[in-house]
């Protein structure tokens, strides 16, 4: 028997499936830092604790993306390793706060199959959680992910797709315990905009562009302890069309939320991921720009809002005609990724 592991392929998952995935990881203050110097965001409730306690935490926590990048990244060797491409997400919802020092946890829960008609691959639909030392649960998403099959002939029995949420409920929204942004010092935060000043179907051009380099998108991947070879093995890669390594998703939605920055200053805390796809592979070397539309309000009381927000990434295509889909849902040319999530947003009254 083999001591090393092959990673799963489609037709090792099935329905009901639950994998507790291995390497809990504690969250230093490198890792906070680690994250900051490779896509810059400046988000104050992320930055400064005296920041956070104005604002009733008794800490800066970590950016909820972070929480998230560790316990993706916990996953991918039993549902990713062997993966084409990563699809999407939906009915995210980020449930603690998370702070340096909690060690995180990951499992995930099979509940979709679907095998793809060339016979060489499928998709599968996971919902992972992730759990801090307390056994607290501070966050749980579901994603779909395109996988191999080792077997193009193999059958593989129980196939579904799940119905998933359109978006998690204003309702069921979970600001971090303790949180009031009564006192929030927008001086600080960096723009005066409050929930107040955000209109539904408004759209935000962020301006600012930003280059991921190989060397940043390795060292973010292997951050997170993300193994999946289409990241990293070049040996295989130049076999693919492309002939290049595919940059993590998640290195694209933490640079175009950092870049949402300019425009979004205030609405850093990310509360749910109500969807996302990544529209088009990105590779290294393209300049990332991204632009926002408000899709949604909510108001959670103490002082804070919620603002439903629609993040539209693309490579080397300034945004300030927001590119989009058009009539018959086909993305304009260079959009890579199309995110959807509710932010925590400061009040004026």
């Amino acid at each position: 028997m083999s001591k090393t592991d092959p990673g799963n392929y489609f037709e090792d998952f099935r329905l009901g499936q639950v994998i507790v995935h291995a390497t809990p990881r504690t969250v230093t203050a490198g890792d906070v830092a680690l994250y900051t110097a490779l896509y810059g965001p400046r988000f104050s409730l992320f930055s400064s604790d005296v920041f956070a306690r104005d604002c009733g935490l008794e800490t800066a926590p970590v950016d909820p993306l972070v929480a998230f990048h560790i316990v993706f990244g916990k996953t991918v060797p039993d549902i990713s390793l062997n993966a084409v491409a990563n699809l999407g997400y939906a009915e995210g919802r980020l449930l603690a706060p998370v702070h340096p020092g909690d060690t995180l946890s990951a499992k995930s829960e099979v509940i979709g199959l679907k095998e793809n008609s060339n016979g060489k691959t499928g998709v599968v639909y996971v919902r992972t959680t992730g759990t801090n030392q307390r056994g607290v649960a501070v966050l749980s998403y579901v994603r779909w992910v395109m996988v191999r099959k080792r077997d193009p002939g193999a059958v593989v029995e129980g196939q579904s797709v799940p119905d998933l949420a359109g978006a998690v409920a204003a309702a069921d929204l979970v600001p971090p315990p303790g949180l009031d942004f009564k006192r929030y010092d927008f001086a600080h935060a960096g723009a005066p905009h409050a929930f107040e000043d955000y209109a539904v179907g408004e759209k935000i051009d962020h301006v600012d562009g930003m280059v991921v380099e190989e060397a940043e998108a390795q060292m973010a991947t292997r951050l997170w302890q993300n193994t999946a070879k289409v990241h990293f093995n070049q040996f295989e890669r130049a076999k693919d069309p492309s002939g290049r390594r595919l940059v993590y998703g998640g290195v694209v939605i933490s640079t175009a939320k950092a870049l949402s920055f300019n425009g979004l200053q205030n609405a850093g805390l990310i509360l749910a991921i109500n969807g996302g796809r990544h529209v088009s592979p990105y590779f290294a070397g393209g300049t990332v720009f991204a632009w926002s539309e408000i899709l949604d309000k909510a108001d959670l009381g103490h002082g804070i809002g919620a603002l439903r927000l629609r993040l539209v990434a693309t490579v080397d295509q300034p945004c300030a005609d927001f590119p989009d889909k058009d009539g018959a849902g086909a993305y304009a040319p260079g959009v890579i990724l199309d995110f959807d999530y509710w932010a925590a947003v400061p009040k004026r009254g």
